[in-house]
């Protein structure tokens, strides 16, 4: 942590969490960056606060109930920077991947849809090298353009000229605008969709998800009633509780794990 006190829960958010911890079957699903781990310049060196990971380890051991990770990462980074057990199940990719025990995690793509890769992947490295400090990550199922470290106004320019050059070579992409990143893929899938995977997975009788991107709105929609959308951080959302950050993420966590009854 940052050496500061995480901010007090709102009471109707604490409120909503014991009414969760009384669920059979719970999910706990959550993304990572800016959820669990302060957002920092260079991914690979993200980590969960430790207040987090202590969290989510306790939920992990309580009875009745499945911890996921969420992530827009690819699935093998997601793993080297979170360090999960193996029994936690991953999402990467916004769903492309998945890690549901002994199931495979790694999608297979067909001939077309590995030409497709091939090109989207030699545009959009000519347009990172136009500009300072713009990197390209690779997916399974595509690539990222990384503008954090760009100025603000390379960081538009790259954007806008990524979508335009990919659009003029690919169709039916899907296209994905985070913070601070530009994604394409050949593939669609979202967050929502791995929500609703993971519930009938798990069997869950209640979720809870949180997360603190644009991308993670879609699990927000995925929600029931009866489940518990937690937004990490600023930004418009369709989620009904709202905590300032990581540390604060932890928290909840920390008390939905002591609220949850021991059998």
């Amino acid at each position: 942590m940052t050496g500061s006190s995480p901010e007090a829960l709102p009471e109707a958010l604490r409120g909503a969490l014991a009414e969760l911890a009384r669920a059979p079957r719970l999910l706990v699903a959550l993304d990572f960056d800016g959820t669990l781990a302060p957002e920092v310049d260079d991914p690979e060196q993200a980590r969960a606060l430790p207040e987090a990971r202590d969290a989510v380890l306790r939920l992990r051991d309580a009875p009745g109930t499945r911890v996921a990770l969420v992530s827009g990462r690819a699935l093998d980074s997601l793993i080297r920077v979170s360090q999960p057990p193996r029994d936690v199940l991953l999402v990467g990719s916004h769903g492309v991947e998945l890690r549901l025990d002994d199931a495979d995690p790694h999608p297979g793509l067909d001939a077309a849809e590995l030409a497709r890769v091939a090109t989207l992947h030699a545009v959009l490295e000519r347009v990172a090298e136009r500009f300072e400090n713009v990197w390209v990550e690779a997916k399974p199922a595509g690539f990222a353009l990384h503008t954090r470290l760009a100025s603000v106004d390379d960081a538009r320019a790259a954007q806008q000229t990524a979508s335009r050059e990919v659009g003029r070579e690919l169709e039916g992409l899907t296209v994905r605008r985070g913070k601070n990143v530009l994604e394409f893929a050949v593939r669609s899938a979202t967050k929502g969709e791995a929500i609703e995977r993971l519930r009938h997975y798990t069997a869950a009788d209640a979720v809870l998800y949180a997360g603190d991107d644009v991308t993670d709105e879609d699990a927000f929609a995925a929600l029931h009633p009866g489940d518990l959308a937690l937004k990490s951080g600023p930004g418009d959302t369709i989620a009904p509780f709202r905590v300032p950050g990581p540390a604060e993420v932890a928290h909840a966590l920390a008390t939905l794990a002591t609220l949850r009854p021991p059998t």
